[in-house]
């Protein structure tokens, strides 16, 4: 089959690769009709390569047809239409139970101090081959696929994969009082959505960035955007009455904009042998940080921090004295998928397309052109936000 592989920073490749085969009972293959590059995928791009091999699958925003399934999977059989969660979660250990799916303790990577195995996403999270393919093999397919009705274009459901429970769970853990106000910083795929859902559930939204056709695509959606690069701290505190919005949410993270020296640690750290960059990922700070800076700025004293972002470092410096004394929470993690797809499905199933998944989707590129889709969602170019891979496409 033809599947999208890694071969080193910014050198991703559309290769012949062996078809996937059903290995444990509990597996499920199924043929991609779509694939998502999704903004973390970036980090595999340009950061985390030394956890990657050359020749691994990326790619863990899929839906797609049922081609086959073990013999412990009674939910669903061969022609049902499914999305494939970015996390493989078991659904019945102790962490599932209690709707953790990202800390699925059957598929934890503990070799690697991890949570959930994750899809096409480095060595970290298992090294489970991803769905920027044709087929992909579906570990936990017990629990994992959520099955969606034949029909609707796949633009109506894929998102369901990773950006709608993202986003959904962003404002969850956002904790935006009744009425109240959330500033979204960075409006990539996650941070569009992340805005809609918050003003769909009644919250006044301020969206921040400093791409002008992110800017424009949020405020076709009601979303009060500001550039970045102005004084944006001083606008959102005219704005809420001189004390800034309830909640931040931070949907930027470890490559953030405006951080020019750890750009060049990042750099550095991508250009050394495996065996010296791991530990130094592992063991010092190597994100941008400046977008989680103008979160602590932005928010209002007492208010609350959601982080969707991913970051990389395990010792990033953080502004600790004034988080303390603004008395902020924070809240972050992976997202749960299967846990928010009771509340996402009618809305997605809605007509009226209440959060704007058809208005997402800047580029729908074959397989084929998925090297040239990681360069223009990584150069924002060619208005840029949202690219989809459609394996069965022309021109594969």
């Amino acid at each position: 089959m033809k599947a999208l592989t890694w071969h080193g920073p910014r050198d991703v490749r559309v290769e012949d690769v062996p078809d996937p085969r059903l290995r444990f009972p509990t597996d499920a293959i199924i043929s991609v009709t779509s694939s998502g590059i999704c903004g973390s995928d970036l980090h595999l791009y340009e950061v985390l390569a030394p956890f990657l091999h050359p020749g691994d699958v990326l790619g863990h925003e899929p839906m797609g047809i049922v081609e086959e399934t073990g013999s412990a999977v009674t939910g669903l059989r061969a022609g049902d239409r499914v999305v494939v969660p970015f996390n493989i979660a078991c659904g019945h250990c102790w962490m599932c139970r209690r709707g953790l799916h990202a800390q699925c303790e059957t598929t934890q990577v503990r070799d690697q101090g991890s949570g959930a195995a994750l899809f096409g996403y480095t060595e970290l999270y298992g090294r489970v081959p991803g769905g920027q393919a044709e087929y992909l093999r579906v570990p936990q397919a017990q629990f994992g696929p959520i099955k969606v009705p034949h029909g609707p274009p796949d633009e109506r459901f894929v998102y369901l994969s990773d950006v709608l429970p993202t986003a959904w769970q962003a404002v969850e853990y956002a904790d935006i009082p009744p009425g109240g106000s959330v500033a979204v910083i960075g409006l990539g795929p996650i941070g569009q959505l992340s805005a809609r859902v918050a003003a769909h559930r009644g919250a006044r939204v301020f969206g921040v960035d400093l791409v002008p056709e992110r800017l424009a695509m949020a405020e076709r959606h009601g979303v009060e955007v500001f550039d970045v690069s102005d004084d944006v701290v001083a606008q959102l505190r005219d704005r809420t009455d001189g004390r800034g919005p309830d909640s931040v949410i931070d949907a930027v993270g470890m490559e953030a904009h405006g951080s020019p020296v750890t750009e060049l640690a990042q750099k550095v750290v991508r250009s050394l042998p495996d065996a010296i960059a791991r530990p130094l990922m592992n063991r010092v700070g190597v994100d941008r940080l400046s977008a989680l800076y103008l979160c602590v700025d932005l928010v209002r004293r007492g208010g609350t921090i959601s982080l969707s972002g991913v970051y990389g470092g395990m010792a990033d410096p953080l502004p600790m004295l004034a988080l303390f004394d603004k008395g902020v929470r924070i809240a972050m993690g992976q997202a749960h998928v299967r846990r928010w797809i009771d509340d996402l499905m009618p809305l997605v199933q809605d007509d009226s397309d209440p959060l704007g998944v058809f208005d997402l989707t800047t580029h729908r590129l074959p397989l084929s052109e998925a090297p040239r889709g990681y360069d223009l969602f990584q150069r924002k170019a060619d208005g840029a936000i949202k690219v989809l891979l459609h394996p069965g496409a022309t021109g594969d």
